[in-house]
C-alpha cells in the first residue's frame, strides 16, 4: 500500500536532484558566457573558440563559424529557460509566461539539435570517432522528437502527456552537459583517462557515454514517472533511493567538471 511518507520521499528526492542539476547547468551557462563572452568583448572571439573546441574557428568558413557562435549563444539561453520551465511557481502563477518560455525552449533545443548535426556531419572535425558521432546524432534526433511531442501535446491541452514529453526534452536537451559531468567524474574516480585515448578522444568509454548522456537520464525519468503511478510504498522508496544516488553522482560530476573544465577557464 502507498503511504504519505513514501510519497514525500519520492517527491523530495526528485526536487533534490532537480535543484542540484539546475544549479550545475546554470554554472555551465556562466562558464560559456565568461569564456566566450569575454573573448567577444576583448576582440579575440576566434581565439576563444579554439580554447576548447577542435576546429572551433576555421578561417574562411563563414557559415560554420556563425553556426558555432550561435550555438553557444542559444545554449546559454536554453539552459536558463529550461530552469524557468521547471519552476512550479511559474506554472501556477504565470501560465502565459510558462507557455511562451516553453515554446522558446523547445525552439532553441531543436535549433541546437539541427546545428549539432550540421557541425558533426557537414562541417566535420568534431571530436571523437564514428561511434561518438552516432551517439551525439542520436541525441539530436531524440531532442527533435521530444520537442515535437511536447508541443503537440501542449497545443492539444493534454497537460499530463505534455509534462512527460517536456521532461524528456529537458533531459535530452542537456545531453552535452551530462556528457561533461560524466566524463570528468570518470576521470576523478579513475585518477585519469581509462577506456579512451585522450589525444584522439576515442575509445569504448566515450562511445558508451555518447549514448548514455541521454539514454540513462531518460531511463531514470521513466522509472520515476512509473513509480509515481504505483500505489506501493516499496516502489516509491526504491525510486527515491535511486534518485538520491543520482543526486550524489550528479553533484560529484558537477564538482569534478567545475574543477577540471570550467573554473580554470573562467
Amino acid at each position: 500500500m502507498i503511504s504519505s511518507t513514501s510519497t514525500r520521499w519520492l517527491t523530495r528526492s526528485a526536487v533534490a536532484w532537480t535543484t542540484v542539476a539546475v544549479t550545475g547547468q546554470l554554472f555551465f551557462a556562466l562558464y560559456i558566457t565568461m569564456l566566450y563572452g569575454s573573448g567577444l568583448v576583448a576582440g579575440r572571439f576566434a581565439e576563444a573558440l579554439d580554447t576548447v573546441m577542435p576546429r572551433g574557428h576555421v578561417p574562411g568558413d563563414t557559415v560554420g563559424n556563425a553556426v558555432i557562435a550561435s550555438h553557444l549563444f542559444m545554449a546559454v539561453l536554453m539552459i536558463v529557460l529550461s530552469g524557468v520551465q521547471l519552476l512550479p511557481v511559474i506554472r501556477r502563477r504565470a501560465p502565459h509566461l510558462h507557455r511562451w518560455s516553453g515554446r522558446a525552449f523547445a525552439t532553441l533545443a531543436s535549433l541546437l539539435a539541427v546545428g549539432g548535426l550540421y557541425l558533426v556531419w557537414v562541417r566535420g572535425g568534431a571530436a571523437g570517432d564514428g561511434g561518438n558521432h552516432l551517439g551525439v546524432s542520436s541525441n539530436a534526433l531524440v531532442i527533435l522528437f521530444c520537442a515535437f511531442m511536447a508541443v503537440r501535446a501542449g497545443r492539444a491541452r493534454n497537460i499530463s502527456t505534455h509534462r512527460r514529453w517536456a521532461l524528456r526534452l529537458y533531459l535530452a536537451a542537456n545531453g552535452v552537459w551530462f556528457f561533461r559531468i560524466g566524463l570528468t567524474l570518470w576521470l576523478v574516480i579513475n585518477g585519469g583517462p581509462v577506456g579512451f585515448d585522450p589525444n584522439t578522444f576515442t575509445g569504448p568509454f566515450l562511445t558508451g557515454l555518447a549514448f548514455a548522456q541521454f539514454l540513462l537520464p531518460l531511463l531514470v525519468l521513466e522509472g520515476y514517472l512509473r513509480a509515481r503511478e504505483q500505489q506501493r510504498a516499496v516502489v516509491h522508496m526504491t525510486m527515491a533511493t535511486v534518485l538520491i544516488l543520482c543526486t550524489v553522482a550528479t553533484a560529484a560530476g558537477i564538482a569534478s567538471a567545475t574543477m577540471i573544465l570550467w573554473w580554470p577557464r573562467m
